[in-house]
């Protein structure tokens, strides 16, 4: 399987592109469960199949660029737009805290955020939890620990990490519609219907006074690279932790109706936490 990885990462990316869309469809043909929650999902937040058609291709793009983002020497092209929110949040000598929900490449939005910024302000710090795949972890711990990069695990340890980057000015990267574990998050609307939800993120703005920037990294037609758009989140962040979780949420739903054609409906958003015997949020 690593040799498939590697043999993919050399393939240009609209070939990948056109690769995963096929599966895409495939998948969503071929799975009733899959396709009962993108349509659910979608329907959440008023949109029909075919006002989001487009995101079962884009849901195949995400599996098949993976091997090319995480093993390529070099990444494809992206382009960023309003950078300069980003660099008034760095003039103020204030860390933060780049949140993206599972739209597009959120990938590359990490990559080309640590490619633009960490020579001067130093490494992104990202969450990472380890595949069970012995292949699979080794590939992607190569992956998530690329140059200006710091891959933390999901645990205390973790968290404190990002503290310090963040006291420290730097960045860190999280992705706040995922499904936290039991214990380290809260339940909060999210496109009208409860759902659980991570409350790492506003802790740590709130603990460190961090700047929040929001990103969504759109995939251009015919492979053609990305635009990364990145923008200061409207209003401070709410003192209380439920006020600013939901907060985020609504951020995120702003996000993710710029460009509904690119959000994974698919994922399982308002599933049941599962248990876990860490609580990496439990922190001072």
């Amino acid at each position: 399987m690593p040799s498939i990885f590697r043999l993919l990462s050399a393939l240009p990316l609209w070939l990948l592109h056109a690769i995963g869309a096929l599966l895409g469809w495939v998948a969503f043909c071929a799975s009733p469960t899959y396709r009962r929650r993108f349509l659910a999902n979608a329907a959440r937040a008023g949109y029909r199949l075919r006002d989001v058609r487009a995101a079962v291709a884009h849901a195949g793009r995400m599996v098949a660029e993976a091997p090319r983002l995480w093993l390529a020497p070099e990444p494809p092209p992206c382009e960023v737009r309003n950078a300069e929110c980003v660099q008034r949040a760095w003039e103020q000598g204030r860390g933060i805290v780049f949140l993206t929900p599972h739209i597009g490449c959120f990938e590359m939005s990490v990559q080309e955020g640590a490619r633009r910024w960490s020579p001067q302000h130093g490494s992104f710090t990202i969450l990472y939890r380890p595949a069970r795949q012995p292949w699979l972890a080794r590939v992607m711990q190569t992956a998530r620990n690329r140059p200006g990069i710091a891959a933390v695990p999901t645990s205390l340890q973790g968290v404190r990490q990002m503290l310090k980057a963040l006291r420290a000015g730097r960045a860190v990267g999280l992705l706040p519609d995922q499904v936290p574990p039991q214990g380290q998050g809260l339940w909060s609307p999210f496109f009208g219907q409860s759902a659980y939800t991570m409350t790492l993120a506003a802790r740590l703005v709130q603990q460190t006074g961090a700047a929040v920037i929001l990103a969504r990294c759109e995939r251009l037609p015919r492979g053609r690279g990305y635009v990364l758009h990145l923008q200061a989140l409207e209003q401070p962040l709410a003192p209380t932790l439920d006020a600013a979780v939901l907060q985020i949420n609504q951020a995120m739903e702003r996000l993710i109706r710029q460009s509904p054609d690119q959000y994974l409906w698919g994922y399982a958003r308002y599933k049941q936490p599962r248990a876990e015997a860490q609580q990496p949020e439990s922190i001072a």
